[in-house]
């Protein structure tokens, strides 16, 4: 026979098995891919990827996490990781932003894209006019 608290430590065992589970299974990095809109190639310069809550104020703050890649003009996608950081998960407006700059630092394009726990993000930029 099987007592009252073999069988509640039995549960509690499998309660705790079951949430570190499911927070193991959770992933620490945003992924996701850049693309040119219409499907052209990316022109060539410095990418920034970054996530952004606008709905906070202060612009110190705004933004949470940061990569910086290189398009070297010739791929029609480039993939990305960015960590997510544990307090942004909550939030319902964060967006990753994506960057591209020429050499002497003037904006090419950008694009963003609604952020969503645990799937993977597309951001297409889109060309900046002056």
């Amino acid at each position: 026979m099987t007592d009252r608290r073999t069988v509640l430590i039995a549960a509690g065992v499998a309660a705790v098995a079951a949430a570190t589970g499911a927070a193991a299974a959770q992933s620490t990095d945003i992924r996701g891919s850049v693309t040119f809109v219409g499907g052209k190639v990316i022109p060539e310069g410095h990418l920034e990827i970054y996530l952004e809550d606008p709905a906070i104020q202060d612009s110190a703050r705004r933004r949470a996490a940061k990569t910086s890649l290189k398009s070297e003009g010739g791929s029609k996608t480039i993939e990305f990781s960015l960590p997510l950081p544990a307090s942004s998960v909550a939030s319902p407006t964060l967006q990753v932003v994506a960057r591209l700059e020429r050499a002497d630092g003037w904006l090419v394009a950008r694009g963003s894209a609604q952020f969503e726990a645990g799937l993977p993000v597309h951001v297409t930029l889109k060309a900046v006019t002056y």
